[in-house]
């Protein structure tokens, strides 16, 4: 399978940057795969586990928000937040969603900013369990 740049970053800095055969992320209208030769592109990135395959590796990460573009075979993933399943705490990714879901369990107790907030940590929460999974 032939390869391309890949460069994936986020405020905090580089995460990744060299060869890769094929990126598949999810945007806010689904996911979508890029391989080598892939047309321009450009595409705002939702929340989900990004899977980008390294050397015939397949090396999986938890993506949210951000955008995702292609130029001249050129692929930069620009992501809010991104993290190596192998550098996820899941204990902390379990604690943040039974905090969340404490929350949720009683909306009449909360005020609406205070709710959408833990939907978003329990999402956030959920993705990078989900990246820290082994593959079947």
């Amino acid at each position: 399978m032939n390869a391309y740049h890949l460069q994936i970053v986020t405020p905090d800095g580089l995460r990744f940057d060299g060869e890769a055969q094929s990126l598949l992320v999810r945007t806010t209208t689904g996911d979508v795969g890029i391989r080598a030769r892939h047309a321009n592109y450009v595409a705002p990135l939702g929340m989900g586990v990004a899977r980008v395959t390294i050397d015939g590796q397949e090396r999986r990460g938890a993506c949210v928000g951000g955008m995702v573009s292609v130029l001249k075979g050129e692929v930069r993933l620009l992501a809010t937040s991104f993290e190596w399943a192998e550098d996820i705490d899941v204990e902390r990714a379990k604690a943040a969603e039974a905090g969340a879901r404490a929350i949720l369990d009683h909306p009449d107790q909360h005020d609406a900013e205070t709710l959408e907030l833990a939907e978003g940590r329990l999402r956030r929460a959920l993705i990078r369990q989900s990246a820290a999974e082994k593959p079947q």
